[in-house]
Formats: structure tokens, sequence, C-alpha cells
């Protein structure tokens, strides 16, 4: 009982100090979690073990998103230094015209577009890297951007590479067909994002900035590098041979995810980065300044991750992830069995918000998987339902890429939270609606 409250309130507090910036994530994420260990511990109703333990079990979670992350994002930095993306900035705003509804419509699909391979870091770094320019020269709002970006990647996650299906359907032993009733649901989400969400930022832009019917010429000087010292490092000749090598990158990543080359994207990122660096800066001192430049946005992502671990590690080894699970189930009355599905819908939203996948999937999930067979759910049915939740599974501070979204766009995690979950409340209605229309899960089973 003791370690269950502990976790209700422990959650309670880190929520707190993040929303109201009583403590950066980063503090937040060791501190909060240490302390409530500590307490459990000297009560007596921790798990057996070491904190230490706790914790590198836990880091051992993250660290390859960690390392992965470093490589990345020093690759695509040295991408955008040698100026690959600034003939597609170019493009863009030329398309646009100086229209922010249409810029904000092209986030969302390319989001969509890029989001296939089912991993938010390689989303995020593609996506930012190739709008915030555009955003900044438009001065257009940055929180746009990371909303719309967290909204698709959200929706593409379904899919079985992406990571909760394949969790699900190995807990529950569901086929591959459940890929054929989330789609419904998932594409109707992305035309919501795409036709609905953007549209509706894009008319508030257009009040706040007006539309610039901007001239070619106009356009051309804007998007003109003058600065000498960004021109220095920039490397327009060998700008074919950086697309080539980027798109490969990007193909890679994403033919791995489907047919499993056995190249790991941590493998794929060093290779790039040391690649990129050889090819476009040849003179060993201009290496050292690139890595030196752009390692510290690196180091501030990456340190992010690694307290995520620790969080996860001491909430999951002391037990309180356990009581938390447990929790769900009991206080559940006896008079919604026959809405079970619906019941695992919503307890899926916070679950996997509080819980990291591997937590909520296999260890709340076969607990109200239990009990929804006795009410006359199908596993199938009960997949479903838990898949709702991962609408705001991407708004939590333990998913290790968002830091870097946060990092990039410079925003808030508290009010990207808000407004991103208002957008994703959205999503979740359109998830559970669609499987309970096209009759994959009940909405009621007489008991």
């Amino acid at each position: 009982m003791l370690l269950t409250v502990l976790s209700y309130v422990m959650i309670i507090v880190f929520m707190f100090v993040i929303m109201k910036k009583k403590m950066s994530p980063f503090t937040a994420l060791v501190l909060i979690p240490l302390i409530f260990a500590l307490i459990a511990m000297v009560a007596g109703v921790s798990k057996k073990g070491s904190i230490g333990d706790f914790v590198m079990e836990g880091v051992k979670t993250t660290s390859t998103t960690g390392i992965m992350l470093l490589f990345a994002i020093l690759y695509f930095s040295i991408m955008l230094d040698a100026g690959l993306f600034d003939p597609i900035t170019k493009k863009m705003i030329h398309i646009a015209k100086g229209d922010p509804m249409k810029v904000l419509i092209a986030t969302a699909v390319v989001a969509a577009a890029v989001s296939l391979n089912g991993d938010g870091t390689t989303t995020t770094l593609i996506c930012c890297s190739a709008f915030i320019p555009i955003y900044k020269k438009l001065d257009m709002k940055l929180m746009n951007l990371a909303v719309i970006v967290i909204l698709q990647n959200t929706i593409m996650n379904l899919l079985p590479w992406g990571g909760p299906t394949a969790r699900a359907m190995s807990v529950l032993n569901v086929g591959a067909e459940i890929l054929a009733y989330l789609i419904p649901g998932m594409i109707i989400a992305l035309l919501y994002v795409i036709f609905i969400v953007a549209p509706s930022m894009g008319r508030k832009e257009r009040a706040r900035l007006g539309i610039k019917q901007l001239t070619d010429e106009e356009i051309d000087a804007m998007t003109t590098v003058t600065d000498e010292e960004t021109l220095a490092i920039r490397r327009p000749k060998i700008w074919l041979f950086n697309a080539i090598l980027t798109i490969s990158l990007i193909a890679l990543l994403v033919t791995d995810s489907f047919v499993g080359l056995g190249l790991p994207p941590l493998f794929l990122f060093l290779t790039g980065t040391v690649v990129a660096l050889m090819v476009n800066y040849p003179v060993l001192k201009d290496q050292s300044s690139r890595i030196g430049a752009n390692g510290g946005d690196a180091v501030q992502v990456v340190i992010l991750v690694f307290a995520a671990g620790v969080f996860m590690g001491l909430f999951q080894g002391t037990g309180m992830a356990d009581a938390l699970a447990q929790s769900f189930t009991k206080i559940i009355p006896n008079q919604l069995a026959g809405f079970w599905g619906l019941v695992i819908a919503l307890i899926s939203a916070p679950g996997t918000f509080f819980i990291s996948n591997d937590g909520f999937y296999f260890g709340v999930l076969p607990v109200l998987a239990e009990a929804g067979r006795a009410y006359g759910f199908t596993d199938m049915q009960m997949a479903l339902a838990s898949l709702m939740g991962q609408a705001f599974h991407l708004l939590s501070p333990l998913v290790a890429f968002i830091y870097l979204l946060l990092r990039l766009t410079g925003l808030d995690m508290g009010q990207w939270q808000k407004e991103s979950a208002k957008w994703a409340l959205g999503i979740f209605i359109i998830f559970v609606v669609t499987i309970i229309l096209t009759g994959h899960m009940p909405l009621y089973i007489p008991q």
C-alpha cells in the first residue's frame, strides 16, 4: 500500500516541478525518483537491491539511444554547417511565398512521410533541420513545428516496427492483422493533423504575421547567406555528395526497420558522421572545430536521455512501477466490466505516459488482459484498446528523443506538453471511435 502511495506522489511531485519550472528536467529526472526510492528503502517496502543496481539497470535501457543521439545530432549538425538544407529551405519559402498556412501544412506532410521509419529521433532531426530555418525566416512560432512533428510521429509510431504495437502483439499473442485494424484510425488521424490542426495553426499565424507577398527577388535576398563565418563552413561544391550520403543513410534506417539488415541506427549515424567529417572538412583542425561547435547541443540532449534512464531504473527497480500497475486494476469498479475495452484504452493513456512502453505492455497489460478475458473480451480487442493511449505516449518525459526536439526548438517542456496534449486528445478520440465503429472493439459486452 505504501509503495503504491509513493508511486503516485512521486509522479505528482515530478509533474508539478516540471510544469511549474521549479526544477530543470535533468535535475528532476534524477533527484525526484532518488528521493522517493530512498524513502521506499528506508520504509522497507522497496524490492531487494541497491540504488546503484537500479540506476545502472535503468541507464542500460537508454544508453544505446543516448549514444545514437550523440552521433545523429553531430551528423545533421555537420550537414547543416555544410549547407545541405539551404536549397530545401529556399525552395520551401518560394513555394509558400510567405504564407504560414502553406508552411504548416508542408510540415505536417513531411513529418508524416519521414515518420514512416518509426524512429522519432530521425523524424525530429530531419524535420527540424529542414523547417527551423524557414520558421525563423518567416518569424513563425517554433511551438507549432514541435507540436506537428510529435503528433505525426505519434500516429506513425503505431506501425509494428515503431515499438508499442510489436509489444502488444507479443504479450497477447495476436497476429499482424492488427495493423489492418489500426490503419483506418491512423489515416483519419493523419488527415486530422494535415487538414485541421495545421490549418488552425496557420490561421492564427496569418492573423499574427499576415501573408507576406514576397517576390522571388525578396526571397532570394532573405535566403542568401552573407555571414563570412557561415560561408567559410559551407560546402556547396559537394552538396550532391552530402545529399546522396544523407538519403542513403535514411534509406538504410528505413530498410533496417522493415527487413532487419543488422545495421543499427547507432552504427549508421557513427559511420555517417565519420564520412561526413572526412569529406566536408578534411583538415583535422576543421574537424575538431565542427565537433566542438556542435558537441554542446549533443551533450545537452544525451545527459537528459541518461537521466531518463535513471528515472526508469529507480521507478521500476524499487517496485513502484509494479505497484502503480496493480493499483490500476483495483481502483476500477466491477460495474465497468462490460466496458473493459474502453477501460483499457483510458488506462493506456496515463499508463504509457507515466510508465515506459516496456513497463506498461509487459507489466500492466497482462494483468488487465487476465480480467478482460473473464469479461468476454478477446486478446485482439484488448491489444487494440491498449494502443489507444499511444496518442499521449510521446509527450512523456520518459521518451528520450523529445529532449532533442525541445533542445532544437528551444521550447519549455511544460508548455509544449500542454499545447501538444490539446491536439493529441483529438487523435485519441479518433483512434477509439474508429476501432469501435469498425467493430474491432465492442463498446460494451453484457455481463
